[in-house]
């Protein structure tokens, strides 16, 4: 059993896209272990994306997440990472598959519907991260 991070972004909240993405990763055979819908602060958005601080749309993400709720999920799983990437599609949604989050709900890479964790230890970080009282 694994688990993994899944954010639902503002652009999905805002749409009413949340039982939809959560939904489709139940369906994939993942169970929601901690759900919660919460307003991110700069500071949480700003560590989670460091590895992109410099990129020239840097700001505009920080605001992007920080300009909405934001649902976050742990989810399990045989291979909850796996599955959860392969559920959200690529990361620019003109080239994700027809089935994936991403190629069915998303049309541009820089709002698009639902973050996953890529790795089983950025999961650890990125679950510690959202969930801190699950210490």
């Amino acid at each position: 059993m694994s688990r993994t991070l899944i954010l639902v972004k503002p652009d999905g909240v805002k749409r009413q896209l949340i039982g939809e993405v959560l939904g489709r990763f139940e369906r994939k055979g993942l169970s929601i272990a901690a759900l919660k819908l919460v307003q991110l602060e700069t500071s949480v958005v700003e560590e989670h994306y460091a590895h992109l601080n410099d990129k020239p749309f840097f700001g505009e993400l920080v605001s992007f997440m920080t300009g909405g709720a934001v649902v976050a999920a742990i989810l399990e799983g045989p291979s909850a990472v796996e599955v959860g990437r392969q559920v959200i599609g690529a990361t620019n949604p003109l080239e994700a598959a027809t089935g994936s989050i991403r190629g069915d709900l998303a049309i541009e890479a820089g709002e698009n519907i639902v973050h996953g964790s890529d790795s089983d230890e950025n999961a650890e970080i990125e679950v510690a991260r959202f969930f801190p009282e699950l210490g």
